[in-house]
């Protein structure tokens, strides 16, 4: 896989002048202009939008997810930029947990194996190993009485636990996190969050987007995207 060329940047994340434009009808909508981002290891970040602003494309373009149209995207020494298509899905698996506002998860598949299958995909465990690993993510959310069960039968919140858990299956050393408490009431959403304090105190490095102002006393960094650009950088906005 490609590298970053320089190897005096330790930076998790690197950005540099990231653009991405989508073909709408006749015109060219740019839903990112020349935006430029570092984290550095452990970091908790927020990027705050409002909806339209460009968020969600922002994850999608760390993650490979979507293909960027202009610039450089840096992850942990990799080029994310100069991955082909078929090193994507496998790169991502193994060093992003990305974890969604509408969770994905499986619906014919239980609480567990919803877990168990990002690990078999990446081959980071053995059958046995991976099994363990699961319960003991869903013990670390607090669902693992709720294993066996299928996402039909849990709530929304508890759908979210299960997501952080997938997320982190590989041990990613960055996670990002798109809008993960915009279904979720107040106190569920607090439960959320003490999850991610917790990770942030392992060492983890969190991105999260969200529209909600009130992420700033949430994080460490708080960034403000208004169509596509970022206008400020603070503690507080």
């Amino acid at each position: 896989m490609a590298a970053a060329t320089s190897t005096e940047d330790r930076r998790l994340v690197r950005v540099e002048n990231l653009v991405k434009t989508y073909q709408t009808g006749t015109e060219p909508f740019d839903a990112l202009r020349g935006v430029s981002l570092s984290l550095d290891p452990g970091e908790y970040v927020g990027v705050i939008g409002k909806s339209g602003a460009g968020k969600t494309t922002l994850i999608n373009m760390l993650s490979g997810v979507d293909l960027i149209s202009s610039g450089r995207v840096f992850i942990d020494g990799t080029a994310v930029h100069e991955l082909r298509e078929d090193q994507l899905a496998r790169w991502r698996g193994l060093n992003l947990g990305v974890i969604y506002q509408a969770f994905h998860l499986l619906p014919m598949l239980t609480l567990r194996d919803n877990i168990t299958l990002a690990m078999d995909f990446c081959g980071t465990y053995q059958r046995g190993e991976s099994e363990e690993r699961a319960m003991a993510l869903l013990d670390m959310v607090e669902l693992a009485d709720h294993a066996h069960k299928p996402p039909s039968d849990i709530s929304g919140g508890q759908k979210q636990r299960v997501a952080i858990a997938r997320a982190l299956a590989n041990d990613p050393k960055l996670i990002l996190a798109d809008e993960p408490t915009g279904r979720l009431d107040s106190a569920t959403s607090e439960i959320i969050f003490e999850i991610f304090d917790a990770l942030i105190s392992k060492g983890k490095t969190i991105l999260m987007v969200s529209h909600d102002r009130g992420l700033a006393r949430r994080v460490d960094r708080v960034i403000e995207l208004q169509n596509g650009q970022f206008v400020g950088e603070g503690e507080e906005l």
